[in-house]
């Protein structure tokens, strides 16, 4: 798993576990307990499905949702008691419902564990030219000197795409691999002189960055971190659910067919079709086409594969059937191959 990209966590490293909570009641101090109450097993569930994604804290949407698939809140599963067995099949359920939640709402993040990094120390020409571009950017006064305090301004410039993580996530990683204080990055700069307002020129800027960087990566190598990104996973979910329920997709036939046909005595087309995916695809759980180069490449692919002629007029039934066929297409192709979609304004 290469730092710094891109890792769906789409609940395939659930799916593949095999959990017990025969811990919880062997751990007791008061012997071998008959029960135990639901708090400490939700808190063991939901720390066993924390450590099977690589010890990423649940996001609390992911843990209510999750609940609400097995029929509870909160507050009524902490109320309840388990024995030994159905603490493990309870245990074992919620494992494989954070797997389904998401199967249905996955997420994408980036593992920093200083391999980029130490890449890209690697490279001596890549890492000069990264150093001398940071330096004049922040060099905003065009001295040609810069404070050695400058060397966190250029760690928070390089980002999580470079591998390096924001500043919450390096007091994360201070903590998991016991550092002096709170904040790792401190350590790290102190470590290496990288305070205060001594200024330096371009050459020695570089070799204070370079032993930061070196530094930042053992830690993160130690200990990784997982960075949850802001980009949705388009991996045709609710067409799945459509697809599943003959009824609601009926009705959504109906619908998209009556609305092409209102103020035309013709039929439907498949034109009109994706004209209307690729304008407001959002009751398919699609983006707009437009701001979305692989979707508008996989509907080619999708609807270039048709017998049908796209102008064609059709009326309901085969209407309905080549619509069938298009979102069973589409869903064949993103569970293989997911579209990874940008909110706007990011």
């Amino acid at each position: 798993m290469a730092d710094g990209g891109l890792t769906v966590f789409d609940g395939s490293l659930l799916r593949e576990a095999t959990v017990s909570a025969d811990s919880l009641f062997s751990a007791s101090g008061d012997g071998d307990p008959t029960t135990i109450d639901g708090a400490h097993l939700l808190s063991e569930a939901e720390s066993v499905a924390s450590s099977l994604l690589l010890g990423l804290s649940l996001p609390e949407n992911l843990k209510a949702a999750t609940l609400r698939r097995l029929g509870f809140d909160e507050l009524s599963f902490r109320s309840l008691h388990f024995n030994r067995e159905s603490a493990s099949e309870t245990l074992r359920k919620y494992v494989a419902a954070v797997a389904d939640e998401l199967r249905d709402d996955p997420f994408v993040v980036s593992v920093l564990d200083g391999s980029i990094i130490r890449m890209l120390l690697e490279d001596e020409d890549d890492f000069a030219m990264l150093a001398e571009n940071l330096f004049t950017e922040l060099d905003r006064d065009d001295t040609g000197k810069l404070c050695k305090s400058e060397t966190r301004n250029a760690l928070a410039q390089m980002g999580v795409e470079m591998g390096v993580p924001s500043p919450s996530d390096v007091s994360l990683l201070a903590l998991l691999v016991n550092a002096k204080s709170d904040d790792l990055l401190d350590d790290i700069l102190r470590k290496h002189g990288a305070e205060g307002e001594e200024l330096l020129g371009q050459a020695q800027f570089a070799n204070l960055l370079q032993a930061v960087l070196q530094s930042l990566a053992d830690a993160l190598g130690l200990k990784p971190i997982v960075v949850i990104q802001d980009i949705k996973v388009i991996n045709g979910s609710k067409i799945r659910q459509i697809l599943a329920n003959e009824e609601l997709l009926l009705d959504t036939i109906d619908r998209i067919f009556d609305k092409q046909t209102a103020s035309e005595l013709d039929g439907g087309s498949i034109r009109k079709f994706r004209a209307l995916l690729e304008k407001d695809g959002t009751e398919f759980g699609l983006p707009l086409a437009g701001s979305n180069e692989a979707l508008v490449l996989l509907y080619d692919q999708v609807f270039g594969s048709l017998d049908i002629q796209n102008d064609e007029e059709l009326d309901k039934e085969a209407f309905g059937s080549a619509v069938k066929q298009i979102l069973q297409e589409i869903l064949n192709q993103m569970e293989s191959n997911p579209v990874f979609h940008e909110p706007e304004g990011n």
